[in-house]
């Protein structure tokens, strides 16, 4: 499985992005999808899942602010980041299950300016 990861850039807090990750391979055998940040210095962190009934689970940072989604016909899965903040400004993975930690994508940068 390989995950194509875009959709970063830099805006100002308070703005919108949407992330990408559009898998191949065997995406149709993937139950749940997850995004996952690492701010510089720190731990890469969970940010959210979609199992493959649409099942979403946050962590509590981003409730309310960041939405997953997941498009099927499109081996894509979303986020909606809005309300950014610059503490969101990270790099943003999306991951699949697999061996190990699973499949990454290559990350993409979102950075907040304040």
């Amino acid at each position: 499985v390989q995950l194509q990861a875009s959709g970063g850039g830099l805006v100002q807090a308070g703005g919108s992005l949407r992330l990408s990750c559009t898998a191949s391979g065997s995406f149709f055998r993937i139950n749940v999808m997850g995004w996952y940040r690492q701010a510089a210095g720190k731990q890469r962190e969970w940010v959210a899942a979609i199992t493959s009934g649409g099942v979403r689970n946050y962590a509590d940072s981003v409730k309310g602010r960041f939405t997953i989604s997941r498009d099927n016909a499109k081996s894509t899965v979303y986020l909606q980041v809005n309300n950014l903040k610059p503490e969101d400004t990270a790099v943003y993975y999306c991951n699949a299950p697999g061996p190990g930690t699973g499949y990454w994508g290559q990350g993409t940068l979102v950075t907040v300016s304040s």
